[in-house]
């Protein structure tokens, strides 16, 4: 992880602008996945807060099973910070891939 001085150059380098949501959804769901050692479905949601940290919730699959339906997946809450760091996380939901919400 980059020290604070090392951002700072980098962000002057390319014109001081924060990472695109693109760029942070990437980054956030390659760390997720090296940190739990699960690979990563989707991301459902993704905003930038007033302080430049964005708040993700992102779908891994915690359990693959035949059929595929029956894979169970897991949905994450993750913050990650203005420069495309994951700095928390937190799992919301288990469910079956073949399993809507009620509503």
């Amino acid at each position: 992880m980059a020290n604070t001085s090392e951002n700072e150059t980098q962000k002057k380098a390319d014109g001081g602008k924060p990472p695109s949501p693109a760029a942070v959804i990437l980054s956030a769901k390659q760390q997720l996945s090296e940190l739990l050692g699960l690979p990563t479905e989707a991301v459902s949601s993704c905003e930038r807060a007033d302080d430049g940290t964005w708040k993700l919730s992102v779908e891994i699959v915690e359990l693959p099973r035949v059929p595929d339906t029956m894979t169970l997946l897991a949905s994450y809450d993750v913050e990650v910070d203005a420069d495309g760091e994951l700095i928390g996380y937190r799992r919301t939901r288990r469910y079956e891939r073949g399993r809507a919400d009620r509503r």
